[in-house]
């Protein structure tokens, strides 16, 4: 269905890949075709509800995606051997391999975006699982329009983050964002999915001041009631991750009253 990792094969009759991006929505175009066009983002839908597959499947294709389906985890997880979507929504609850686990070892492979889909609706795991494996988080039974929304607005993250390279800030720390890890003084360290983001907004503008407000928002775009608290938190979290010293921090640094700023150690 999607390119594979090494390189893309030739597209197939009927499969919209390869092919110019002509009479897609916008929404659900991203960069990454031949010729630097733009393609139809590739979805994984992974649930061991049949039907629901199947309905939402014809939903977003009709929408302009690009989707493939999985009944289960190991089934998604053999895909993902092959070739890599954009995204991945998939259910909570599933039999052989459950949602949580799913999205742990997608995340241990790569920083693949992740929603999911549950009918579990508890306001404390909500907040851990976001935290933890997952950008966005949708109750069952969903409403499509909604859902959609929130696919849209996890894949115009994508136009945020930098290429999977190697940040290096100083002899003691490099960031691989694509990993959700830092290097600090030889030894590994792994971020969350939102302190990966918030490092993405930094890193893209090391050395510059990044107001709060845009951190906020990419860190809690989809999150009720957030407010700056939540960066600060965060912030003192990764202070103690990558930091020599997390009360003498010399690169993540507080801009007061206006935001932080990421600073690489002087050459």
């Amino acid at each position: 269905m999607w390119a594979r990792h090494s390189r893309r094969p030739a597209p197939r009759e009927g499969s919209g890949i390869g092919r110019p991006a002509v009479g897609y929505p916008r929404d659900v175009l991203i960069p990454g075709a031949p010729g630097g066009r733009e393609r139809p983002a590739r979805l994984l839908l992974v649930d061991d509800d049949a039907n629901l597959l199947v309905v939402l499947a014809e939903q977003l294709r009709a929408d302009g995606y690009d989707v493939a389906t999985a009944r289960d985890g190991m089934e998604a997880l053999r895909r993902l051997e092959n070739a890599w979507p954009d995204l991945v929504l998939l259910d909570m609850m599933m039999p052989r391999l459950d949602g949580i686990s799913l999205a742990r070892e997608i995340k241990s492979r790569a920083d693949l975006p992740i929603i999911v889909l549950t009918a579990i609706d508890a306001a404390d795991s909500k907040a851990e699982l976001l935290d933890e494996v997952a950008e966005d988080y949708v109750t069952k039974p969903y409403h499509y329009p909604e859902l959609r929304a929130r696919i849209n607005r996890v894949l115009r993250r994508l136009g945020d983050r930098l290429p999977g390279q190697r940040i290096v800030l100083g002899p003691g720390l490099t960031l691989e964002l694509g990993r959700r890890a830092a290097t600090v003084n030889g030894v590994d360290v792994s971020l969350t999915p939102t302190e990966s983001r918030l490092l993405y907004a930094l890193a893209a503008n090391v050395g510059q001041t990044v107001p709060t407000e845009m951190l906020l928002a990419r860190g809690w775009a989809d999150t009720d009631g957030a407010d700056p608290s939540y960066v600060w938190v965060t912030m003192r979290r990764l202070r103690q991750k990558i930091e020599p010293d997390a009360n003498r921090p010399r690169h993540l640094i507080t801009v007061r009253g206006i935001g932080y700023r990421l600073e690489a150690d002087p050459t």
